[in-house]
């Protein structure tokens, strides 16, 4: 079997093939804009897409925010892309992640995963679970229910969401890195990818409850995330009006970057012989 090196010519079709297909299904689905299309790389269409008639019932700008344009697109993107071309052309090809033979390339790498698995589970968490029968709590405030699609609100299925995101992310990365006869450690990374996905989706939440405005119109009974286009009567649920929703996306995924990076990933994929050899807790205890 072949190898797959990164940025080869081989691995830049692909990515270029996979990219231009998705983009171009967006297009024509009328869940990316031609602008984004340009930045596009992997986009949650199918979850945007499920549900959308009731969708529309609860949330006023469903419409709009189902269209990603290149904010949301960068947003979702430019870090991953940025950390990257770093680790290309300063450490060459992609290695098995090992924190004791190549510290700086496998943060670099965890990071990237990180960045991946927090934009899948929050698209995941935000589109599907919108769609629960019960009504989510605000998450600064757990006790208090707030109508489905306020931002920083959550369900017990959107958090399921959140963490199967990042565990899809997870073995998509293990695909990849068979293909490209890299060692994976698929355990570790399943585990990995769940909690930073679900963690920068927690995150990206909070980040919603408090720096991003969330509106309510209770006649219609509509949420709406920005107060442009939303009707003069509404009511304000929570947040302030500081950072728009590519904004908090950025803010989430560049935290989650460096927690993957610098700590989490560290922590999980640690020596072997923490995991598999028995006498080695003995040790640490």
């Amino acid at each position: 079997m072949s190898v797959m090196i990164p940025f080869s010519p081989e691995c830049l079709i692909l990515g270029v093939s996979a990219a231009t297909f998705i983009a171009h299904r967006g297009i024509k689905r009328k869940s990316l804009s031609q602008i984004g299309a340009a930045t596009a790389f992997m986009l949650g269409t199918m979850a945007t897409k499920h549900g959308k008639e009731l969708k529309m019932k609860k949330d006023g700008d469903a419409g709009r925010s189902s269209i990603r344009g290149p904010s949301q697109v960068l947003a979702c993107s430019a870090i991953a892309v940025l950390l990257s071309l770093f680790h290309a052309v300063y450490f060459g090809e992609e290695k098995t992640i090992d924190f004791n033979h190549y510290k700086y390339e496998s943060s670099l790498a965890c990071a990237v995963i990180a960045h991946h698995a927090t934009c899948l589970a929050d698209t995941l968490a935000s589109e599907l679970g919108i769609l629960a029968k019960s009504d989510p709590f605000l998450l600064t405030a757990p006790w208090r229910r707030v109508p489905a699609g306020t931002n920083g609100a959550v369900t017990i299925i959107g958090c399921f969401w959140s963490a199967f995101g990042g565990m899809l992310m997870g073995v998509g990365t293990l695909m990849m890195d068979y293909l490209s006869e890299i060692e994976t450690q698929p355990i570790k990374m399943i585990i990995y990818s769940s909690i930073i996905g679900l963690f920068g989706s927690v995150l990206d939440s909070l980040l919603g409850a408090t720096v991003q405005a969330t509106f309510y119109d209770k006649e219609k009974k509509l949420i709406y995330c920005e107060r442009e286009g939303a009707p003069k009567a509404v009511d304000h649920i929570c947040g302030m009006n500081i950072l728009s929703n590519a904004q908090v996306n950025a803010v989430s995924v560049l935290i989650s970057s460096m927690l993957g990076g610098l700590i989490l990933g560290p922590m999980i994929f640690q020596e072997k012989e923490l995991w598999n050899n028995e006498s080695s807790w003995y040790k640490i205890m």
